[in-house]
């Protein structure tokens, strides 16, 4: 029998309980790669977080969607590479139907009222908040935590939102307490400096050969690193 309606969203629903802190990691994860799960673990650990629930979404409303891999096929890739008991992946944001990541956190705070969410991101994210559906109501909603990049972290508390928020960030060492603050409030964790990107790791894949391997001239060197921007 296939569930429909409030039955296949309850199925869709990571754990949670009143009071637990949870962090919110969107994204289209085309591929999911080793940085998203770096920041996830650093968020767990740093914010003391209870669990992160990497919410896959069906489409990016600022890029192109053509050629996005289908979206129970990310959701599998993205749940074989967290293999983590304190990362959970679902596919709630195609179920619920909401295309923007302020609708999907206002359903989450009304359906769970008690759960003390904080939005995850990444540096280069930060960079482009401003052009997010309603960026200010989303900083508004829930505290945010933003994970360093290499190259964008330079730059992010200088863009136009980081700007905007700067008198609601916290330092660093009282990264701890975001999830218990009432928004507008954000911190910035340094600690993960990966070049890693899906842009970059999808044009690499749109070079691989039919078994998936790239040509020899795009091949890294023996002995050199790879590096994506």
């Amino acid at each position: 029998m296939t569930l429909q309606g409030p039955a296949r969203t309850e199925r869709l629903l990571p754990p949670s309980a009143p009071g637990m802190r949870i962090g919110l990691f969107g994204g289209t994860f085309d591929p999911p790669h080793m940085a998203h799960l770096g920041a996830s673990l650093l968020a767990l650990k740093r914010l003391k977080l209870d669990r992160v629930w990497w919410l896959v979404t069906p489409g990016n409303p600022l890029k192109n969607t053509r050629g996005l891999a289908p979206l129970d096929q990310r959701i599998a890739a993205a749940r074989a590479l967290t293999n983590h008991p304190r990362i959970d992946v679902t596919g709630l944001e195609a179920v619920i139907n909401t295309k923007y990541t302020y609708d999907t956190i206002l359903w989450l705070l009304a359906r769970f009222p008690r759960v003390r969410f904080v939005w995850i991101m990444g540096a280069d994210n930060l960079r482009s908040f401003h052009r997010w559906q309603n960026w200010r109501g989303i900083a508004k909603l829930v505290p945010i935590v933003v994970v360093d990049r290499l190259g964008p972290s330079l730059y992010a508390a200088a863009s136009p939102a980081g700007q905007a928020l700067g008198r609601a960030r916290i330092p660093e060492h009282n990264a701890a307490t975001l999830p218990d603050r009432r928004a507008p409030a954000w911190a910035f964790l340094h600690g993960l400096k990966s070049p890693l990107s899906s842009t970059a790791l999808r044009a690499l894949r749109g070079r691989s050969g039919p078994a998936g391997k790239t040509s020899s001239k795009h091949r890294t060197r023996k002995g050199g690193k790879k590096r994506a921007k």
